[in-house]
C-alpha cells in the first residue's frame, strides 16, 4: 500500500518538475550585444516563441525600422519591433534543452535552425546556437541575459 502511494505520488511529481523546467526559458531577454528584448512565450500549440519587445534605436531616418533584409519584398517593409525572432521551441526534458525551433536575424535576412539551454544551473542566462543544414557543430552561439 506504501509503496503505491509513493509511486502515485512520484508519478504526479515528475510532470510537474517537467513543467517547471520548461518555462524557465519564458520571460524577457536581452540579446547578446544589449541593442534589443526579446520576450519569450509559451504559445497555445505548447511550443515557444519570442518576439522583439523593445530596441535600443528603434528609428531610422527618421521611420520606425523595418525588416530592409529580408529577401521577400512584402515581409522587408514589416517593422523591427514586435517582430517574432524565435519560433517552435519545444522542451526536451532528457535533454534539458528547447529544440526544434528557429530563430531569425534581422540583421541579413536568415532564419537558422535553433535550439536553446541553460548552463550550470544559472537561469538568467540563456544559451542559444543557429545553425543550417542539420549541422549543429558548424552553428554560432549567443547567449542572451535575463531582463529584470
Amino acid at each position: 500500500m506504501k509503496k503505491n502511494l509513493f509511486m502515485t505520488l512520484i508519478a504526479l511529481l515528475i510532470p510537474l518538475f517537467m513543467y517547471a523546467q520548461a518555462h524557465r526559458i519564458e520571460g524577457t531577454w536581452y540579446n547578446d550585444e544589449k541593442t534589443s528584448t526579446i520576450e519569450i512565450k509559451k504559445g497555445p500549440d505548447g511550443r515557444y516563441t519570442g518576439k522583439i519587445t523593445w530596441l535600443d534605436e528603434p528609428y531610422e531616418n527618421g521611420k520606425p525600422k523595418v525588416d530592409d533584409e529580408n529577401p521577400d519584398p512584402k515581409l522587408a517593409r514589416r517593422p523591427i519591433m514586435g517582430l517574432t525572432i524565435v519560433k517552435n521551441f519545444k522542451f526536451d526534458s532528457g535533454k534539458k534543452k528547447w529544440e526544434e525551433g528557429s530563430i531569425y536575424d534581422p540583421d541579413n535576412g536568415k532564419t537558422y535552425d535553433c535550439f536553446a539551454w541553460f548552463e550550470d544551473g544559472n537561469y538568467n542566462k540563456l544559451y542559444l546556437k543557429g545553425y543550417v543544414a542539420g549541422i549543429k557543430a558548424l552553428g554560432r552561439k549567443t547567449i542572451w541575459t535575463r531582463k529584470f
